[in-house]
């Protein structure tokens, strides 16, 4: 594949629910709740158990709301559901349609407009680049809150930068969503534009033909 960003890869870094399988035949998803902590849960998928912080989401789709140690609010099929130790819930459930979001070749770059926070931004996807970064002054233009971050020394086509490394609630790309993302805040100008890095890339499925991209949601 292209590099899409080419100039600008400088970065090296017990509830049962019905549900249809892919081969259109009924399956069963049998969830426990076997943990309750404060923004977090242990929740037990067919015998498999994964911790979910609220905010992230289940391969299976079922995403944490809210939780304290006396229960868990999580969302299936954009219905809100509340948990405890002993909630017993049967709800229908169907995996959501994957999304397709076409990105057309510009100057060399594969622009995309997008959001992150919310506050709408402009990318360019760029395989190269470990991360998702900006500079200083667009991160400020978004108000983030960099007195959470951490400092970092990030690798550029002119060597070490100290830079700052803080966690956004979720970043957008039409109606894709990946939550709980690190970016990479460098400081002064540079990076002009913010790059889309593989930390979001890795959560969608890329393809390119004749000057067209395609991100897939998985």
């Amino acid at each position: 594949m292209r590099k899409p960003a080419m100039g600008y890869s400088w970065l090296a870094w017990l509830l049962c629910l019905p549900v249809f399988a892919e081969d259109g035949l009924d399956a069963t998803l049998e969830i426990d709740v076997r943990g309750l902590f404060k923004n977090a849960a242990m929740i037990s998928i067919n015998g498999e158990q994964q911790l979910l912080k609220v905010g992230e989401e289940s391969p299976e789709g079922i995403k944490l709301i809210d939780a304290s140690s006396r229960g868990a609010t999580v969302e299936i099929n954009g219905e809100a559901l509340k948990l405890d130790l002993s909630s017993r819930i049967s709800a229908q459930f169907s995996p959501r349609q994957a999304t397709t979001v076409a990105i057309q070749l510009d100057q060399n770059h594969y622009r995309t407009s997008g959001a992150i926070n919310g506050r709408p931004v402009m990318f360019i996807v760029d395989t190269g680049a470990t991360i998702t970064a900006m500079n200083s002054n667009q991160a400020a233009a978004l108000g983030l809150d960099l007195s959470r971050a951490r400092p970092v020394n990030a690798t550029t086509a002119s060597g070490q930068v100290g830079s700052l490394q803080l966690v956004v609630e979720r970043i957008d790309v039409g109606d894709i969503q990946v939550s709980n993302l690190l970016v990479l805040v460098l400081p002064g100008e540079f990076p002009e534009e913010i790059l889309l890095g593989m930390n979001f890339l890795r959560h969608v499925e890329m393809s390119e033909n004749a000057g067209l991209m395609l991100l897939k949601g998985r």
